[in-house]
């Protein structure tokens, strides 16, 4: 196909999350797969060379067109009101469910210590976490883990991306002994009582997960 370059960087122009060469070939059928995999990789040196406000960036097992990093700045104040971050005690749960995964709510808040249920509620409603089914034993407990959002949301091109799991096991090690807290059931102000909960979390805990996250000043839209 003589188009074929151009048929690929609209797609990239109009996809609104990252494209993968199974995406690219359902949309180009009459393109052989190794000709759509070297034109990405063409377009994606050519805009590299180019050095102009855009790149094709390879994140979460797809392409997508990104702004250069060194711009963002000037994006940030077109784009103002910035949407809210995620709170720590959110980013500490969702560190512990990335690295432990798949995982009970129940082993998250044994490594934490406190009762995790609404940065669990937070995660599932922004899409950074999903249901991934059941566990077969006595209750048969909800498993969870992180989603294909989170991986374009933290710039991770897969899960092996992840930052080191020292400060995870050291979080874990002190879990010896789990704080204990009163969780009253029916109570109309257990959603305050939880908030309260986990304001006042350890939040040192997970440290470079969420400085890395922070020093890309990641945001997460509430709408999403």
């Amino acid at each position: 196909m003589e188009d074929i370059k151009n048929i690929v960087e609209s797609l990239l122009f109009v996809a609104e999350t990252p494209l993968s060469v199974e995406h690219f070939k359902n949309a180009i059928p009459e393109a052989e797969t190794d000709q759509i995999k070297q034109t990405i990789l063409a377009l994606k040196e050519e805009y590299e060379l180019k050095n102009g406000g855009f790149l094709i960036h390879e994140v979460a097992g797809g392409f997508q067109f990104r702004t250069r990093p060194e711009y963002k700045e000037w994006i940030r104040r077109l784009l103002q009101p910035k949407p809210p971050k995620l709170s720590k005690p959110a980013m500490e749960t969702l560190a512990i469910i990335a690295y432990r995964q798949p995982i009970l709510r129940s082993e998250v808040e044994h490594i934490r210590g406190v009762n995790s249920g609404n940065s669990i509620r937070i995660l599932l409603e922004r899409k950074l976490i999903r249901v991934l089914g059941r566990r077969e034993v006595p209750g048969r407990p909800l498993v969870y883990a992180t989603t294909k959002k989170f991986l374009e949301t933290f710039d991770l091109k897969d899960l092996k991306d992840l930052p080191s799991l020292k400060e995870i096991d050291e979080l874990e090690s002190k879990s010896g002994k789990p704080r204990q807290q009163e969780i009253v059931f029916g109570d109309a102000n257990n959603t305050d009582r939880e908030d309260d909960i986990e304001n006042n979390a350890d939040n040192k805990n997970s440290e470079k997960f969420i400085n890395d996250v922070d020093d890309n000043d990641v945001n997460v839209d509430n709408n999403t």
